[in-house]
């Protein structure tokens, strides 16, 4: 949060004039499009800010976020596996995991800011905690969720406890098994979803003591590396550092401990991994992979200096 005694930059009240400026009537806070990401985004951006000012244009962006929950049910659908999570919104309706996260952190921290105040209305509105639970289990890599998803899925071993994007037809995450019941398609786990599934547990207020969680820190031991996101190569690195930095920080992890008793100072090795690839301007770029935007020397800034902050708080 911002030193509410020092004067904030000229620079930061610009760009909170900017957010401010792309408000819309519905209380989503975007441009043209991706709703879900921007007004998270926007929302907790607006909190860092202490502003009382502030809360009710956070309030109005909640509703909004709660609003983009998918409850198929309503439709006549039941027991739809995107029940519960929360998607792009428009066209591209369906829930995924990375949106998903985003909106339940902004919901978690906006919840608490907006407690006690006139503008919380979490009594009579509030998103539905147990259905984003559920959604976000479904994009988890256990034996209970392949049962779920159908016959079509299968589970590999190297897999187990891991995330996905989404429960669904995902081209790039699909792996064809040979079993005895003939050929299933199982969804490869990867690590940036697999600490994002992990903060939406956290934000949803999951037991600590759920095998779930356990499930998913037994496979980020396993399968611990800087060099790629786990599962997807160069795509996504700057993301995967950024919701490891994120996770790993909330959750106190002071080291990860691999299957072999090695002891990882995921800080000191996370820190010094992004530093050293910070380019000659100063920023920071993806020179592996183009996918998600990662060419975009903005945006990777930005994972890359929210992941050194966490970092830092948490040395």
């Amino acid at each position: 949060m911002l030193d509410t005694e020092k004067p904030i930059p000229g620079t930061t009240v610009k760009g909170y004039e900017y957010l401010l400026s792309n408000v819309k009537p519905d209380g989503g806070i975007y441009g043209k499009g991706l709703a879900t990401y921007n007004t998270s985004l926007s929302v907790m951006a607006l909190l860092q800010s202490g502003d009382p000012k502030h809360l009710p244009v956070i309030a109005k962006a909640r509703r909004l976020l709660i609003n983009q929950q998918q409850d198929y049910d309503k439709k006549g659908v039941t027991d739809n596996l995107f029940d519960g999570g929360i998607g792009y919104g428009g066209s591209y309706a369906h829930s995924d995991l990375s949106n998903t996260h985003l909106a339940l952190e902004a919901l978690y921290y906006s919840k608490k800011a907006l407690a006690d105040t006139e503008f919380d209305e979490s009594a009579e509105f509030d998103l539905d905690w147990d259905a984003a639970i559920e959604f976000v289990s479904m994009t988890q890599n256990t034996e209970a969720t392949a049962k779920k998803l159908g016959t079509w899925a299968g589970l590999r071993e190297e897999d187990k406890g891991g995330f996905v994007y989404f429960p669904g037809d995902t081209k790039s995450e699909e792996i064809v098994l040979k079993t005895p019941e003939g050929e299933k398609t199982a969804l490869r786990s990867y690590g940036s979803m697999s600490y994002a599934g992990l903060l939406s547990f956290i934000y949803a207020d999951l037991d600590r003591n759920d095998p779930r969680l356990a499930a998913v820190m037994d496979w980020l031991r396993k399968n611990f590396t800087l060099e790629e996101n786990p599962g997807m190569d160069a795509q996504g690195l700057y993301y995967y550092y950024h919701t490891m930095s994120k996770a790993l920080a909330i959750t106190g992890t002071k080291a990860l401990v691999t299957p072999e008793g090695k002891k990882i100072d995921w800080k000191k090795e996370l820190a010094l991994k992004v530093m050293g690839t910070q380019q000659a301007d100063g920023s920071w770029i993806n020179e592996g992979s183009n996918r998600w935007m990662e060419n975009d020397p903005i945006l990777v800034t930005a994972y890359s200096l929210l992941s050194l902050q966490h970092i830092y708080r948490n040395l």
